[in-house]
């Protein structure tokens, strides 16, 4: 893993492996003093369990810390058992020596040494399991491919070369090259095209022998597109891109964001994604028999709507709506391009005649997006974010700033649907709103434009 995102998740495994350790020495403590007492009263009788939270002190958090100067968190692919072991052996000489300068300058006591060996015995059993569930996760996600991020090389092929040998295979591994864009022969729409085609989230600049004036013009059509770019340089003036150093390879790299960056505010929102999506998935269960029995009374056809959308850096999914439309709406749609109300490369008419009447009635108060919080389940969109669009009206966008909308997951509610949605016209304003949030982005945010989203739904403001 790569940056940021390698750091969040260090800290989630360590948190995780905190929790292990705390567990494992209170089953050792009721192995030693309730089953193993059992079978053999003549044990000695040890103390209470909160004579051992001196312990747990010391050993909950240390120990992922000493794990980690071993490098135990490291190269998790291709680690073998025996290194591994090696490794937890390292950090237990650690740990060993901390509890006992514990015991030799304040006098503390370790209660039971009996329930310590049980605990070194259960706690390394437990850290490799989970050491291999996770790899085996992991090895799977990318053989699959679903955790490997698409990216562009850019520079010459040469340096390109020099930067993938200088990666570790766990980092090859997780990263999907789309391509090397020679930006000293090419020119810098060729870059935009592909970026375009391969849907990728991040250009890196292998850029050892290019003239900074050709990174420039590089650098700013991805900081137009919304698309990261890194490189190892620190002369660059941006208008929107807030730029932050990461690490590449032993590499100090210059990363520009026009977009909100990987942070434990964009994990905790995933979560709430997640969550909010089960609770209103619960809760709008009433509201799914109505729509799908009016939908079968009042209309030939199916229940379900589905349509190819395109999803962050322009990469297409699946999404489901309750079907409002008569069957062949789609084919009628060439039809009615002539009464568009909306400029631009959106396709939208007030009193749609395509539209059924029970149709109406669910896109009036929002009904018809619910299926939308499975794709929210699937990670596919958020509760919060720029309305996804047809694959056919993103690649009608001509000016490629537009597309930075699409630098974020898609949601089932932004600011222009809070905004009165269909009173708004101009494409370009829909775009600006959009933008504003992505520049503006906060948890803070997210909350204000669900809470005012409820009473436009209940109202039915704006709606088609």
């Amino acid at each position: 893993m790569l940056g940021r995102r390698q750091e969040i998740n260090l800290q989630l495994t360590e948190l995780l492996d905190s929790g292990i350790l705390a567990a494992s020495l209170w089953v050792s403590y009721a192995l030693r003093a309730y089953v193993l007492q059992s079978y053999f009263p003549n044990l000695e009788i040890i103390p209470p369990f909160q004579n051992f939270f001196w312990v747990v002190a010391v050993v909950v958090p240390f120990t992922p810390i000493l794990l980690e100067s071993r490098g135990f968190y490291d190269n998790l692919i291709n680690k073998s058992l025996i290194r591994s072991l090696r490794q937890m052996a390292g950090a237990l000489v650690g740990l060993g020596t901390l509890i006992g300068a514990f015991v030799v300058f304040f006098r503390w006591e370790v209660p039971s040494r009996s329930t310590v060996i049980i605990d070194i015995v259960l706690s390394a059993a437990l850290l490799l399991l989970r050491e291999a569930y996770q790899r085996d996760l992991l090895r799977r996600k990318l053989a699959s491919g679903r955790a490997r991020e698409n990216v562009l090389l850019a520079g010459t092929p040469g340096d390109a070369e020099h930067l993938l040998r200088g990666m570790t295979d766990e980092q090859r591994a997780e990263l999907d090259v789309k391509g090397v864009i020679d930006i000293t022969t090419e020119p810098v729409s060729a870059l935009v095209e592909a970026m375009h085609e391969k849907s990728v989230s991040r250009v890196i600049f292998a850029a050892q022998h290019v003239h900074f004036a050709r990174i420039e013009e590089a650098v700013q059509a991805c900081e137009t597109e919304g698309v990261e770019a890194w490189i190892s340089a620190d002369f660059f003036q941006t208008s929107i891109a807030r730029p932050t150093f990461d690490v590449l390879s032993g590499r100090l790299m210059l990363v520009f964001h026009s977009t909100p960056q990987i942070s434990w505010a964009l994990v905790l929102k995933d979560m709430v994604d997640r969550v909010g999506a089960v609770v209103f998935l619960v809760l709008s269960m009433p509201l799914w028999l109505v729509a799908m029995a009016g939908i079968r009374l009042s209309s030939k056809g199916p229940v379900f709507f589905r349509q190819e959308r395109s999803g962050r850096y322009g990469r297409p999914f699946m999404m489901w709506k309750f079907r409002t439309m008569h069957s062949n709406a789609e084919a009628l749609r060439s039809d009615l391009e002539v009464h568009n109300e909306m400029d631009g490369p959106v396709f939208k008419i007030r009193n749609d005649p395509r539209i059924f009447p029970f149709g109406q009635f669910l896109r009036k108060f929002s009904i018809d997006e619910l299926p939308q919080l499975f794709n929210v389940l699937w990670g596919e969109m958020s509760l919060v974010g720029p309305r996804p669009l047809p694959v056919y009206e993103i690649n009608r966008i001509e000016k490629h700033a537009q597309r930075r909308r699409l630098s974020v997951k898609p949601g089932l509610t932004c600011l222009w649907q809070v905004s009165g949605r269909n009173g708004i016209k101009n494409f370009e304003e829909w775009v600006a709103l959009d933008l504003k949030y992505i520049d503006n982005w906060s948890l803070l945010l997210d909350l204000q434009i669900l809470c005012q989203t409820i009473p436009a739904v209940i109202r039915g403001s704006g709606a088609h």
